[in-house]
């Protein structure tokens, strides 16, 4: 996508969780992991396999699936080992947040997120006009989840999700999203050929998982068959409008660097359940990371670290004042890092 999913292999080298909010599966807390060692692929029994799968579609007719949609599915169906391989083997994440932010909002990055607005501005603004999601943070969730529509995930989906049904350790949720996809392709809303994505089953150029898409894709020409694979207006307007449902306030910035005072800050004032207004912020000598003043306003922030400290401390991340729509970004994946890096990422897209 709160939606929940699992870590997932970031594009253009850097590993970023993917699969986010409640619909997603549980993203990692940061992007780049440690060499794995070798190990076998899972061997997966094809007898047991083809007896749970004559049984789940049995649930699936029950359910009000159509039989020729599930016969056209399940064919020749098999199970994928490497998504097993992937699913059991997530790396440890070791990258800081200067790290991963240097990786993931990188010049590159920024040069071609700015190509791609500016290739995609008249189309992009009237998305944003509609939602009320500003065009950078609708361009900022697109490149970091799949560097503008370049890495989208090359398994398809309805295997990898009966794969990862079958192996019992998260079965109840991806025979949900499983049981979702078929509804997706049941419904003539894509055909099974493009029902591709990632190995955890996020789909598309936004990456949503098949919940996420049943509940908030969107076409923009109307049609009712939102095409997140190919259709720019389609991705656009099904991330802007799963971000505004999930709470985005369109007269409100995400947040913005700062800079303590050198005395520092009292812990107690720091975390995302304690907010303050801006004034009261520059009245206990928080400035801009750049050393500006802070901005005026009436929205209520947080100040927060990107790196949690150890026991119960402050952490020794960078320090950031963040408002809800930064919670917002916290419901799409969550993860500190991640959200940080998609708000900035929408910030330097937007400068000139």
């Amino acid at each position: 996508m709160a939606i929940l999913r699992p870590r997932m292999l970031i594009l253009a080298g850097v590993l970023l969780a993917l699969a986010a909010c409640a619909e997603k599966p549980v993203p990692p807390p940061a992007p780049v992991a440690v060499a794995p060692q070798a190990e076998v692929a899972p061997v997966i029994d094809q007898a047991s396999f083809q007896g749970w799968l004559t049984a789940f579609r049995a649930e699936a007719l029950q359910k009000g699936l159509k039989a020729e949609t599930l016969d056209a599915a399940f064919t020749g169906l098999q199970p994928i080992p490497r998504v097993l391989e992937l699913d059991r083997k997530q790396p440890e994440f070791t990258l800081s947040f200067e790290d991963y932010l240097a990786r993931v909002v990188n010049a590159s990055r920024i040069q071609r997120g700015k190509a791609m607005m500016a290739e995609n501005r008249p189309l992009l603004e009237a998305v944003a006009q509609r939602y009320g999601v500003p065009a950078q943070n609708i361009a900022a969730m697109w490149g970091i989840e799949t560097d503008f529509g370049k890495v989208t995930g090359g398994f398809q989906v309805i295997p990898a999700l009966a794969t990862l049904a079958y192996d019992g350790r998260r079965s109840a949720y991806f025979r949900t999203e499983l049981l979702n996809v078929l509804t997706i392709a049941d419904k003539d809303m894509a055909p099974l050929g493009k029902l591709t994505g990632s190995w955890a089953g996020a789909m598309g150029q936004c990456q949503f998982m098949p919940s996420t898409y049943l509940k908030y894709g969107q076409s923009w020409s109307g049609n009712g068959k939102p095409d997140i694979w190919s259709e720019p207006g389609d991705v656009f307007a099904s991330a802007a409008n799963y971000l505004s449902q999930i709470g985005w306030k369109s007269d409100e910035l995400w947040g913005m660097a700062v800079k303590l005072p050198a005395g520092g800050i009292a812990p107690a004032l720091m975390g995302l359940d304690v907010r303050h207004g801006l004034s009261q912020w520059s009245k206990l000598g928080i400035t801009l990371a750049n050393g500006k003043a802070l901005p005026e306003g009436a929205t209520q922030y947080s100040l927060i670290r990107a790196e949690s400290g150890k026991n119960g401390d402050m952490g020794q991340g960078p320090p950031y004042l963040v408002g809800d729509n930064f919670r917002v970004m916290m419901k799409w994946n969550h993860s500190t890092f991640f959200a940080l890096a998609a708000g900035t990422l929408a910030d330097r897209l937007a400068s000139q």
